[in-house]
């Protein structure tokens, strides 16, 4: 019994070598929608704030790019802030 128990902690100690020893998958980060968010590169611009007019009213839309995070390989997560105002229209 003793030795079967060496036996078996020595296999299970071949096969989690075995498998550290494999290369890991490089991961793959995608996003449905870029305009929302983007993995890694440099800061995307922001837009001009954009006046759109609802009929009795009008809004005012502002959008900014910020870093949201890091990928577990290094890259930045850029994530987009939408600010909506009221505002009288013209």
């Amino acid at each position: 019994m003793y030795t079967f128990c060496k036996v078996f902690i020595c296999a299970a100690i071949a096969v989690a070598m075995a498998g550290c020893g494999t290369t890991t998958i490089k991961p793959n980060y995608t996003s449905t929608n870029a305009d929302l968010l983007r993995i890694g590169g440099g800061e995307p611009s922001d837009k001009e704030p954009e006046i759109i007019n609802m009929g009795s009213y009008c809004l005012k839309v502002t959008e900014k790019w910020k870093p949201d995070g890091k990928t577990p390989d290094g890259q930045t997560i850029w994530s987009k802030d939408s600010i909506r105002q009221a505002t009288p229209c013209r």
